[in-house]
C-alpha cells in the first residue's frame, strides 16, 4: 500500500490573525500576501465540504495555481517572521498553521491527480514545481528570523505552560525546525538548500520513470494459450490493454508495482511465468526508464544531507519523531522475525519442490514459487480464486462490507452522492454522517488500475480536518483492482478485499480527526504509527457478521459458505515464507540503503542490493528464491513517496494491529462500546498525544509481539 499524507489545508487570515493579541502586521505585508491569482483555486470550492470541483478544473490550471500558492505562502510566512510584536504562541506558531491556504488547496488536489490520473501536462507541472515547493520549505525552516520567534516561544514561560494539543503543536513545530537545519550556519544552510533541491527533482524523476517503466515493461503475449490458467475476465482485460496499446490480437499483462504478480500464481505455462517474473524484476534497469542512476544520486545526497546535519546516516535523520526512533531499534525488531521466518521458508520450499517435481520440474525457480504455493494451497485447502472472487463484487464489498463494519462499530452512516464531480468516471463519492446524524466527511473511492496510475493503494485528503480553520475532512481511497472487462461485474480477489478494508482504516483515521490544528490532524502521524489504524481495520473483513452482510455470490446471491471462509483464513497462514518474507526483506533493504555513509552510497545500486540480500541470506532468509517485495529500481515507497527508512513501519504497525485486535476480541468484539473506545483513544486523536500514550490508552499495555506471530502462523509448525 501506498498512503499520501497531504499538506494541511490552512486558510490564511491577514493582520488580525497573524499578529495575535494586540499585534499588527505592516500594511505592506498584507498587500504582499494577497496573491494576484483568480483561477479556480483562488477561493474555497462552493461544493459541500469545499470538495474540489473537477468539472471546472483543467490540467492547465494547476501550474499557475501552484506558482501563485507558493508566492502567497512565501509572503504570509514573511509577515509572521517580520511581525514586530513580541513572539507569542498565537502570533507565531498558530499563525504558521493558518498560512498557505491557496497552496494547500491546489496541492492536495494536484498531488492526487499526478499520482492517480496523470498525463504529460501534469507530469510537466510536477517537474516544474517540485523544486519550487522544496525551496519554499527550506525558506520557512531555514529562516533565522522565524526560528528565533519559534524558539523564543518554545523557551518562554508561556510555551512551558501550554498543555494538550497546544503543547504538542509547539513541541512538533520546534522539533521540525531543528530537524530541518534551523541551527546550521549560513554556509551550511545554503548547502542544505542545494541538496534538498536536488533530492526533490530526483524524487520526481524517479516517480515518473517508474510509472512509465512499469507500463512499458508489461509483458506481451502472442496467443491466448500462453495465458492458460488465468480467468477469462483477466484474459479479456489483457486483450483490451493490448488493443489500447496498438497491438490488436495480442495480450498484455499490466504489471503491479510489486515484485510478485497475480498471474504468477495462475499461469500454467512455465515460460509465461518466467516472462512475467523477469519483466517485473528487471523493469527500470535499462533504457530510457532506467531508475538506477537516479537511485544512486538520491542515496548519496540523502547520506550527505544527514552528514551535514551532524548525523551518522539518513535513517537517523528520518526517525527523529517516530515511535521507533533509531535504526538500531528498527533493525533489532526486524531481525527478531528471522529465525522463525527462515525456518518457515525452508519448510515451505521443500513442500513446493516436491510439488514441482510431480510436474517434471527438477529445480524450483522464483517464478515457480507462487504457482506451486497456490497449487498446494488448493490441494490442502481445496481453494482457488475462481471460487472466491464471485463472492466479492467491488461495490457490494465497499457498501455492504467496509461501510457496514464502520456503521456497526462506530455508528456512522453513508449516502452516495451522484451530484459531485470526480476526476475519473469509474469513481464514486459518499457523504458520511456521524453517529448523531451530523455531516462528518466526504469519501471518494477510486478502485481500478489504469496505465497512467501509480501502483499500490493509498489514502489522502482533498481537505484536511481542522477546528481552527473550520474544515471538515474530504478523504479519498485509491486502489489498483483489475478493472472488469466490458459487460462483466467488477470482482475482487481476497487480497483486494483486505486492501479495501486496510485503506478504509486510513480513511477513518482521517474522517474521525477532531483536532484543532491541521498539522496534528488525522493521519498526520509518524510513519510507524500511521499504518496502525489501517492494518487494525483489516480485521473487520473476517468478522462473521460483516462477511455475511457483503460476501454474496454475484450470480446466485448465496452468502459465502462458512467452510469456504474458514479455508480462506486457514490458507492465510500458508505461504508466509513468501508473503512475510518479501515484506521483511524490503524493510531490511530500505534500512540498509539509508544507513550508508556518503562514500558507501556511491556503490552501483544493483551491486549494493546484491550485497544486502546476501547478508540477509547469511542471516537465514531465502532471498534468492524470494526476492524483496520491491527491488531497488522500483521501490517507489522509499525513493519518491516518503517511506525512506520507514518501510519497517508496516511490520511494526502490523504488530500493533494484531495486539490491538487481541484487545477487541477479549472485550466483546465488534461492539459500539468498543468503537467509541477505539475512536476516543487513538482513531480520532491524530497526533494530539504521544504515540505510546495513545496505544496504552487503548490497550492498557505496551505492544506485544505474540499476537502477530500467532496470526502469521510463525509460532511453530504450519
Amino acid at each position: 500500500m501506498k498512503i499520501r499524507l497531504m499538506a494541511a489545508a490552512a486558510p490564511f487570515a491577514l493582520a488580525a490573525t497573524l499578529g495575535g493579541a494586540g499585534a499588527t502586521v505592516p500594511a505592506e505585508a498584507e498587500t504582499a500576501a494577497a496573491p494576484a491569482y483568480n483561477g479556480p483555486f483562488a477561493q474555497a470550492s462552493t461544493l459541500p465540504f469545499h470538495a474540489p470541483d473537477f468539472a471546472t478544473i483543467k490540467d492547465s490550471d494547476y501550474l499557475p495555481a501552484l506558482k501563485a500558492g507558493i508566492a502567497a505562502k512565501r509572503a504570509e510566512i514573511a509577515a509572521i517572521a517580520g511581525n514586530p510584536a513580541k513572539p507569542t504562541f498565537e502570533n507565531t506558531v498558530v499563525a504558521m498553521e493558518r498560512a498557505g491556504t491557496l497552496l494547500s488547496r491546489v496541492e492536495s488536489v494536484f498531488d492526487q491527480l499526478v499520482s492517480a490520473n496523470t498525463n504529460d501536462t501534469l507530469d510537466a507541472t510536477d517537474t516544474a514545481t517540485s523544486p519550487k515547493l522544496t525551496a519554499l520549505n527550506d525558506e520557512i525552516y531555514l529562516n533565522d528570523k522565524l526560528f528565533k520567534r519559534v524558539k523564543a516561544v518554545h523557551d518562554s514561560a508561556e510555551g512551558k505552560a501550554l498543555t494538550g494539543e497546544d503543547a504538542m503543536l509547539l513541541k512538533t513545530t520546534y522539533a521540525k525546525f531543528v530537524h530541518r537545519g534551523a541551527e546550521l550556519d549560513a554556509a551550511q544552510k545554503a548547502k542544505l538548500k542545494q541538496i534538498n533541491q536536488q533530492i526533490a527533482g530526483l524524487e520526481t524523476q524517479f516517480s515518473q520513470k517508474l510509472t512509465a517503466g512499469t507500463d512499458a515493461a508489461a509483458p506481451v503475449f502472442d496467443s491466448k494459450e500462453q495465458l492458460a490458467g488465468l480467468p477469462e475476465a483477466d484474459i479479456a482485460a489483457a486483450a483490451k490493454l493490448a488493443e489500447a496499446k496498438g497491438m490488436p490480437g495480442k495480450y498484455v499483462l499490466a504489471l503491479l508495482n510489486t515484485t510478485q504478480q497475480p498471474a504468477l500464481a495462475q499461469l500454467t505455462d512455465r515460460a509465461s511465468r518466467k516472462k512475467v517474473f523477469e519483466a517485473s524484476v528487471t523493469r527500470c534497469t535499462s533504457g530510457a526508464d532506467d531508475t538506477t542512476g537516479v537511485v544512486s544520486k538520491l542515496a548519496v545526497l540523502r547520506a550527505k544531507k544527514a552528514e551535514l546535519l551532524g548525523l551518522p546516516n539518513f535513517a537517523t535523520f528520518q526517525m527523529y519523531d517516530r515511535m521507533v526512533n533509531t535504526p538500531a531499534k528498527a533493525t533489532e525488531f526486524m531481525k527478531g522475525f528471522v529465525p522463525a521466518l527462515g525456518a518457515t521458508q525452508s519448510r515451505e520450499e521443500k513442500i513446493l519442490t516436491e510439488a514441482a517435481k510431480a510436474d517434471g520440474i527438477a529445480k524450483l525457480e522464483p517464478w515457480d514459487w507462487g504457482f506451486y504455493a497456490e497449487k498446494v494451497r488448493k490441494a490442502k485447502y481445496d481453494l482457488d480464486d475462481a471460487q472466491i472472487k464471485p463472492y466479492f463484487n467491488v461495490w457490494n464489498t465497499l457498501e455492504n462490507g467496509v461501510f457496514y463494519a464502520a456503521t456497526q462499530t462506530y455508528g456512522i452512516t453513508f449516502k452516495r452522492r451522484t451530484d459531485l464531480p470526480v476526476y475519473h468516471p469509474s469513481m464514486r463519492v459518499y457523504e458520511v454522517y456521524d453517529k448523531d446524524g451530523s455531516p462528518l466527511a466526504l469519501f471518494y473511492f477510486d478502485p481500478y488500475a489504469r496505465p497512467n496510475k501509480q501502483g499500490g493503494a493509498w489514502m489522502g485528503n482533498f481537505v484536511e480536518q481542522s477546528d481552527l480553520l473550520g474544515n471538515k475532512p474530504v478523504v479519498f481511497n485509491t486502489l489498483n483492482i483489475t478493472p472488469p472487462a466490458n459487460g462483466q461485474p467488477p470482482l475482487a480477489t481476497w487480497d483486494d478485499v483486505t486492501t479495501m478494508f486496510h485503506e478504509f482504516g486510513h480513511a477513518l483515521h482521517g474522517m474521525f480527526a477532531s483536532q484543532k490544528y491541521p498539522s496534528l490532524s488525522g493521519t498526520n502521524t509518524a510513519r510507524d504509527f500511521v499504518e496502525f489504524p489501517s492494518q487494525f481495520n483489516e480485521n473487520f473483513a473476517t468478522v462473521p457478521a460483516v462477511l455475511q452482510h457483503f460476501a454474496k455470490n454475484e450470480k446466485t446471491g448465496e452468502t459465502i459458505p462458512a467452510a469456504l471462509m474458514q479455508k480462506i483464513q486457514a490458507a492465510a497462514k500458508w505461504n508466509q515464507g513468501l508473503s512475510f518474507g518479501e515484506l521483511l526483506e524490503a524493510s531490511m533493504l530500505d534500512m540498509d540503503w539509508h544507513t550508508l555513509t556518503p562514500q558507501q552510497a556511491t556503490q552501483p545500486p544493483l551491486a549494493f542490493e546484491a550485497k544486502a540480500l546476501a547478508a540477509m541470506k547469511a542471516e537465514g532468509l531465502h532471498t534468492a528464491m524470494i526476492p524483496p517485495r520491491y527491488r531497488t529500481p522500483y521501490f517507489r515507497h522509499i525513493w519518491s513517496n516518503g517511506y525512506s527508512a520507514g518501510y519497517y513501519a508496516y511490520n511494526w504497525t502490523e504488530m500493533l494491529a494484531h495486539d490491538g485486535w487481541d484487545w477487541v476480541e477479549k472485550h466483546g468484539g465488534m461492539t459500539r462500546a468498543n468503537g467509541d473506545h477505539i475512536r476516543a483513544t487513538f482513531l480520532g486523536q491524530g497526533h494530539s498525544k504521544d504515540y505510546s500514550v495513545m496505544y496504552r490508552n487503548f490497550t492498557g499495555h505496551d505492544p506485544r509481539l505474540e499476537p502477530m506471530l500467532e496470526a502469521r502462523g510463525l509460532t511453530g509448525g504450519e
